[in-house]
């Protein structure tokens, strides 16, 4: 039976998307995309994180449409895009590189929103040409460059060996996550969520989380395991907000004070008290609101009207 991918009522329901686009990358790859609100409208895009999907945005697509156009794609072997045979950080940046390629016209520019590896997907796209002639400025939500299992907190060790060896078993294990349980719910909670998230926020993550095919899960873990984007960081040169949660417990704030140093246009760092790592579900209106913030300073206000794109089929 196929597992139910998003809640289908409330806040984190995703909305319907005024259309849909089938986006190869560099490698073959089939990117699902999706577009809401006016083609002439300014541009954001939007990159979720591991083992999530486009209907983690759910909330900020919904707030933003009206007077944005939304670009949110699936990452690959997440959501609708089907999995691929290179899993890697060039191929999460040859994928964005495609997405802003076939969703913007020349030219044109965006604000892009990156949440965990959404976030690593951003750095990694730093230095490319596409990501270097769409990105006007940039939001990094709950993530890191480097380092995530050694400075995870999901396990209550000392830092040190031990903890990093049983958290990279852990979060690589291959044991398949099952159907959504009030069991369930609670380990989430505990490893991605802060205390006080609300029943809604917990739901609408495992259903996206647990729709993960094990496999892909898995696979995208080791190579998380293995990061190293902090040179990309530093290439990184357009306006960058970071937002982190205080009980973030896979990229906890060490992992932001560090992007802060190193990003060359840093515009500060906003820290939830209480919030964990899922930010955009958990903090929704202060995650669309520094997003609206980015547009306003960084996108002219007239857009136009644009082409259809190409490089894209419905």
């Amino acid at each position: 039976m196929t597992r139910r991918a998003h809640v289908k009522n409330g806040p984190y329901a995703p909305p319907v998307p005024v259309r849909e686009l089938t986006v190869r990358s560099a490698d073959g790859a089939r990117l699902h995309v999706e577009v809401h609100g006016p083609e002439d409208a300014p541009a954001v895009v939007l990159a979720h994180g591991w083992t999530c999907s486009t209907a983690f945005w759910a909330a900020q697509v919904r707030a933003l449409a009206t007077g944005h156009r939304v670009v949110a794609y699936d990452q690959r072997g997440h959501g609708r895009t089907p999995a691929a045979a290179t899993c890697s950080t060039d191929v999460l940046a040859d994928d964005l590189e495609a997405v802003l390629g076939a969703t913007l016209a020349p030219g044109e520019k965006a604000v892009v929103a990156g949440h965990s590896m959404g976030g690593m997907t951003v750095m990694a796209a730093s230095g490319r040409p596409a990501f270097r002639e769409h990105a006007a400025a940039v939001l990094l939500c709950s993530t890191g460059s480097s380092k995530l299992v050694a400075e995870s907190l999901v396990l209550p060790l000392r830092a040190g060996g031990l903890r990093t060896l049983v958290t990279r078993k852990i979060l690589g294990a291959r044991l398949p996550l099952g159907p959504v349980t009030p069991v369930g719910m609670r380990v989430l909670k505990y490893a991605t969520m802060g205390a006080g998230s609300s029943p809604v926020m917990v739901e609408a993550c495992a259903r996206i989380v647990h729709a993960c095919p094990t496999t892909v899960r898995c696979t995208w873990a080791h190579v998380l395991d293995q990061l190293d984007l902090d040179e990309a960081v530093r290439e990184l040169r357009v306006p960058t907000a970071v937002v982190v949660g205080t009980a973030d417990r896979l990229t906890p704030p060490p992992h932001a004070r560090t992007l802060a140093a190193a990003l060359p246009e840093c515009l500060g760092v906003t820290v939830l008290p209480g919030v964990g790592h899922m930010t955009p579900v958990e903090a929704p209106e202060l995650v669309t609101t520094r997003i609206r913030e980015l547009v306003d300073a960084y996108l002219p206000g007239d857009r136009g009207v644009r082409d259809e794109p190409e490089g894209a089929s419905a």
